[in-house]
């Protein structure tokens, strides 16, 4: 299907994005009237340019408050809109928005908008335009798409028809299943955009909050099978209003856009009878290692084999070390502008190895999304790895498994057998995301791994905000946290790596033996533990004294603990009991405040 995408959805002046839409692949876009106000260029160079990239002039928009209006206003608004149409000529634009009307001075007369729309319609067809009309989800009158479709079948003009955007219908609850008796062909223009369910003024969620398909909670995939089912054979076109992406490096959120629009597609390939615009691949159902790039590698084994890890071996051809317990698996590598996210040095998450069915297809889809593929050098007898790179710069490594005990990867590095021992594996994986980079992660996580979000939470810490979203695959086995968090005036970008294990007792006093290396949780969380909770007398004492903490739900319990933080990585070890599947969110916020306590000023 061809995609397009309105100006107002990125940053940038006009030619800029008009570039980085083009880069990203879409076939059009909306000109947004603001955007073409401020450009320096006139309309016939700006559709040079659009033809010049490949781009097709879709749409112009938006002409507001035009109908079922007193005579005087008709005869201004008829005056308003001749010179939008010629203007549209020079653009090369030949088919205009009108939102419905909220200003005070229209009335409340299907049959007066009705008439008024026929004018415009004539006025606009002697220009080769048309007109597609729209209910603004806070239209003085018509704000439901439905009742906008009744106004147009009552003007019955061949150059009048709807358009449909997701987010006016969506955001009022009304039923999208009424678009199948709207007739296709009077379907002008269809304008998709997510949004977070929020409780709140409509028009500030609309001009604040939109985002891209997968990134919010709106079901547009069933609401599209109903536009398709209809007739509908125009461009998937994404219209948001976000602060964010305003602010956001233009070429990136075009990318992020297309991203969205082609999972979207995917999504309603069967309703279309089309073959799917991606390939498939599994979501991943492990993970195989996590890879940390530490210029303080003696701390950081001191650390792990006071959780139970032992060294098992090297690569054959680099400097990376292989840390083992049971499935748990961690590489030790050392850091490099290249393999550090952001450049930070210290101690980083730089790569994390997933574990696929088929990891061709997984790098395939990864790439049909606009992932960049990481070129790897290897000697002829190393893993044939697949890596793309995820929206935070860490590295994704697809790796194939052979059985439990020896994964292909594995045979890179010199062989020894695992340590037994209490920790069994990795339980998920937390990364920081710059705040501007969030949704973009979401829906990276969403469409290029195939992981379900989880709702989101906000943790409020002594000097910001933490906000966070937990992505996993069906079964659990893969677990991803999304985060972002701010420290004062910058952001604190904390990664950490989730143990699990069947011992939570046995690790946290085989670290006791390991000088600074548990988080010392404050008492005071104990005291209201003891409040909140009633484990009795001994498993209290036994919590405080090991510094674990606690939380649980009508399903199991959940009891992990921390370990400072080496660089941007510290370590949690958890245990889950019954069929606990949070993440101990209660406890997140005294967690926080123990961390920040070492970075405060002395004295």
């Amino acid at each position: 299907m061809r995609k397009s995408i309105a100006t107002v959805s990125v940053s940038g002046s006009l030619t800029e994005k008009l570039t980085a839409v083009a880069q990203a692949g879409f076939d059009g876009v909306e000109i947004f009237e603001n955007d073409l106000l401020g450009c320096p260029l006139p309309p016939e160079r700006i559709r040079e340019r659009a033809a010049d990239l490949g781009l097709s002039i879709d749409l112009y928009q938006p002409f507001r408050d035009f109908e079922a209006v007193g005579p005087d206003r008709l005869a201004a608004n008829l005056r308003r809109a001749e010179r939008k149409f010629r203007i549209m000529e020079r653009l090369g634009a030949d088919l205009m928005l009108v939102c419905s009307n909220v200003s005070p001075e229209t009335v409340d007369d299907d049959t007066l908008a009705a008439e008024q729309l026929h004018r415009l319609a004539d006025l606009a067809a002697g220009h080769g335009i048309r007109i597609a009309y729209e209910a603004l989800a806070w239209g003085r009158n018509v704000n439901e798409y439905l009742h906008a479709w009744r106004i147009v079948r009552m003007a019955d003009h061949p150059a009048l028809g709807t358009c449909l955007d997701s987010f006016h219908i969506l955001s009022r609850g009304s039923d999208p299943g009424g678009i199948e008796a709207i007739a296709g062909d009077k379907i002008f223009f269809l304008q998709l955009a997510d949004a977070p369910l929020l409780a709140m003024d409509v028009l500030q969620w609309s001009r604040h909050h939109r985002c891209f398909p997968g990134q919010g909670g709106f079901d547009l995939a069933g609401l599209l099978t109903h536009v398709l089912r209809a007739g509908y054979t125009g461009p998937l076109s994404l219209e948001v209003f976000n602060d964010v992406f305003r602010q956001t490096d233009t070429g990136r959120t075009a990318v992020d856009a297309m991203r969205s629009l082609i999972t979207l597609e995917e999504s309603v390939a069967p309703v279309r009878g089309a073959a799917s615009p991606l390939p498939y691949a599994s979501p991943p159902d492990g993970f195989a290692f996590a890879e940390l790039a530490t210029d303080d590698r003696q701390r950081l084994a001191t650390l792990l084999g006071g959780l139970g890890f032992a060294r098992t071996g090297g690569h054959a051809t680099k400097p990376v070390e292989l840390w083992e317990q049971n499935q748990a698996r961690i590489l030790l590598n050392s850091p490099t502008t290249d393999s550090v996210p952001g450049g930070d040095a210290g101690t980083t998450l730089t790569a994390i190895g997933l574990e696929s069915s088929d990891p061709r297809a997984s790098s395939l889809r990864a790439r049909s999304l606009l992932s960049p593929v990481l070129p790897r050098e290897r000697e002829p007898r190393e893993a044939p790895l697949e890596a793309v790179a995820g929206p935070d710069g860490t590295q994704l490594f697809f790796c194939r498994t052979g059985d439990s005990q020896q994964p292909l990867w594995r045979a890179d590095f010199s062989p020894a057998a695992p340590p037994a021992g209490p920790v069994t594996g990795i339980d998920h994986l937390a990364l920081s995301h710059p705040w501007r980079h969030f949704d973009a992660a979401v829906l990276f996580h969403r469409s290029v791994l195939g992981l379900r979000p989880h709702d989101s939470f906000d943790v409020a810490d002594p000097y910001g905000l933490l906000r966070s979203r937990a992505m996993t695959n069906d079964t659990g086995t893969v677990r991803m946290v999304l985060n972002i968090a701010r420290l004062g005036d910058r952001e604190l970008s904390l990664q950490h790596v989730a143990l699990a294990t069947d011992d939570i007792v046995a690790v946290a006093e085989r670290l006791r033996t390991v000088p600074d290396a548990l988080l010392p949780i404050p008492g005071n969380y104990y005291d209201d533990l003891e409040a909140r909770y009633d484990l009795g007398e001994e498993r209290h004492r036994q919590l405080r004294e090991l510094g674990l903490m606690y939380d649980a739900d009508e399903t199991g319990e959940f009891v992990h603990l921390y370990t400072t933080t080496i660089g941007r990585v510290f370590f949690e070890v958890v245990e889950r009991t019954g069929g606990y599947r949070g993440f101990g969110t209660p406890n997140a916020g005294v967690r926080l405040a123990a961390q920040h306590i070492p970075l405060q000023p002395s004295g």
